[in-house]
């Protein structure tokens, strides 16, 4: 500006100011355009509610560890009340160690009382019990809005979100309310499709098509409950309370049942998905049931998902107890397993872990592994006559090896002097409170001395026209007729002695088909003829406590004993079709003229309890 004063124009110096700023700003680079960064995931609470879950809560928190969903925008509030066990410690160690993952951690313990005053045992829903879960439901609400969070999950802690992608999933639904259905060992879900007047469950058509995923997709329902999500941003969710229930309420005092009310106030719809499978819960324990039962449950879950899935890991942020497994009263324990079925062997390994079982690995005989050369060392022959009754086929070199698989097991009992051996096949699938009712019926046995020889734990039972005789005193037991399948089984020296007395190698039949001839109960005269004396003392347990994990034409289904080459000759393959292997078909179902009835257990009359239907 100060040339300026040499000049008489205004008009001049202006130009020149002009000039000058307009070159001044040509020295600034263009500024290129930035993308926006992406939105935040939506923030969500986790609502933790356990009460004596200290045996699945690493579990369940391995299952919340897992799922895919940025922890920082997830709060979590916990609270644990009324517990006999530790659940209280392992809560507060897996939050002491996650706690800087998320945003924010909110910790409500209680160490006193243990029990209700008006409870009768740790499963039961009392009066109390109700309400104080849904002053913890409403807490936990309450948190939620006051965090601003734009969802809150609950999630039981005997509930396993095993699919890692539920939560976004269930976001992906864009419902209020919607749950991801959970599968269990039977019809039992966390979703009713009907409801009575009175706020109870009601049997609908609609229901078991969702649950057996049959229809697929969402599905508007009365009732959904244990794992859920609300979105908090809809306008609707500001009335939805689960204490103090709606002034209109006057259903059962049921945290679930007050909160399905409250929906329906709201003018909001519930929901429930299916289009995948998201993970499992428990089917409800009677109230009088005890958390030892709960346990046994739990432990069955478990070796449920291992059937067809990877094991359900613990958390890494909480230490866990050491199993102390034994041989339950037994002399030993065999698993019978190929070494070149290391799927089998790892799966059966866990699963007998899980269930604190010690067991020795006994190598099965590998059928395809077998040639002439042995089995003329063997002295190996077919029984004279021998056809399969479904085929027409003669024996397989993988019938030969499950038979030498089993006979060496019973050399062994008689070598080792072992008076009292299980026997398990690799491919068993157990049912709930395994260890428990082996221990039972061994005590009962021993009480009443019974003489025995073998005891079928899992078989195909083959006659099916009349009744097999109970076995007086023993509940749940009876003198087993002809049968299939040597899954699993008990067996004393005296009936290791018997079998191996027979001389089977050298009029060899398969092992299901030989043990029914050995105690007189089978069909076929011409193959019983060859074998005396026909004495073994066999029994079953009734109901079974083990089955096969997959049968003939499932998905996962493998014999290595159908899927060989004749016992003579390599070159005649065996791969029979599922029309022609009905030995290994599922056990069809057996009339009400030929159950087993006598020998079960008079069953307790079902509980009333508003979650404890199907």
């Amino acid at each position: 500006m100060a040339a300026c004063t040499h000049l008489c124009s205004p008009l001049v110096c202006l130009l020149l100011l002009l000039l000058t700023l307009t070159t001044a700003a040509g020295d600034f680079a263009e500024e290129t355009p930035r993308p926006e960064s992406p939105l935040q995931r939506p923030s969500v609470l986790l609502a933790i509610i356990a009460r004596n879950a200290a045996h699945s809560l690493p579990h369940y928190l391995g299952c919340i560890d897992r799922l895919d969903y940025p922890k920082d925008r997830v709060a979590l509030w916990a609270a644990t009340d009324h517990n006999i066990d530790n659940t209280t410690e392992v809560l507060r160690e897996w939050l002491k160690n996650v706690q800087q993952a998320y945003h924010h951690v909110e910790w409500r313990p209680l160490d006193h009382p243990k029990f209700y005053a008006d409870e009768i045992g740790p499963k039961h829903w009392s009066s109390s019990r109700f309400s104080h879960m849904m002053k913890l439901r409403q807490m936990a609400l309450k948190t939620a809005r006051e965090k601003w969070a734009d969802y809150i999950l609950f999630v039981d802690t005997d509930n396993f979100l095993t699919n890692e992608q539920t939560l976004n999933m269930m976001i992906a639904e864009n419902l209020t309310v919607v749950a991801p259905m959970l599968d269990s060992s039977s019809l039992y879900s966390n979703f009713w499709c009907g409801m009575t007047p009175q706020g109870y469950y009601k049997r609908t058509p609609d229901y078991v098509p969702i649950r057996e995923w049959k229809r697929l997709g969402c599905f508007p329902v009365p009732m959904v409950h244990s794992t859920f999500l609300i979105d908090l941003r809809r306008e609707a969710t500001k009335s939805l309370a689960f204490f103090p229930p709606h002034p209109d309420y006057t259903w059962a005092f049921d945290d679930i049942i007050a909160f399905s009310f409250s929906t329906k106030m709201a003018g909001i719809q519930m929901h429930v998905c299916n289009r995948e499978h998201y993970g499992s819960l428990p089917v409800p324990l009677k109230a009088e049931q005890t958390l030892e039962e709960d346990v046994e449950t739990f432990v069955h879950i478990l070796l449920e998902k291992m059937i067809d899935d990877p094991p359900m890991e613990p958390t890494i942020h909480v230490s866990l107890p050491p199993k102390n497994p034994d041989k339950m009263g037994f002399d030993e324990i065999f698993m019978i397993n190929l070494k070149r079925r290391k799927d089998r062997r790892d799966r059966m390994l866990r699963t007998l872990y899980e269930q604190d079982i010690d067991v020795k690995i006994a190598d099965a005989v590998d059928g395809k592994a077998l040639n002439t050369s042995h089995l003329k060392a063997l002295h190996i022959e077919m029984l004279p006559g021998y056809h399969d009754p479904y085929s027409g086929r003669i024996l397989t070199r993988g019938e030969i090896g499950c038979f030498l698989s089993h006979y060496n097991i019973w050399k062994e009992v008689v070598d080792q002097g072992l008076k009292k051996v299980l026997v398990l096949e690799d491919d068993n699938r157990f049912k709930p409170h395994f260890r428990r009712k082996i221990a039972k019926l061994m005590d009962d046995i021993e009480q009443n001395q019974l003489d025995w020889d073998l005891i079928y734990i899992g078989r195909k039972r083959m006659q099916v026209q009349q009744p097999e005789k109970s076995v007086l005193g023993i509940m749940n037991l009876v003198e087993a007729d002809y049968s299939y399948w040597t899954l699993a089984y008990i067996i004393s020296q005296q009936g290791a002695k018997k079998l191996l007395t027979a001389e089977p190698l050298g009029k060899m039949l398969p092992v299901d088909e030989f043990l029914p001839i050995m105690y007189n109960k089978h069909p076929n005269e011409d193959y019983k003829m060859f074998y005396e004396p026909r004495d073994l003392k066999a029994f079953s347990v009734e109901p079974l406590l083990i089955y096969p994990t997959h049968y003939t034409g499932e998905a996962g289904y493998v014999s290595d004993t159908e899927t060989s080459v004749i016992w003579d000759n390599d070159d005649i393959a065996t791969d029979w079709s599922d029309q022609l292997s009905g030995k290994t078909n599922e056990q069809g179902e057996i009339g009400t003229e030929a159950q087993n009835t006598e020998a079960l257990q008079p069953q307790a009359p079902f509980g009333a309890a508003t979650r404890d239907e199907l």
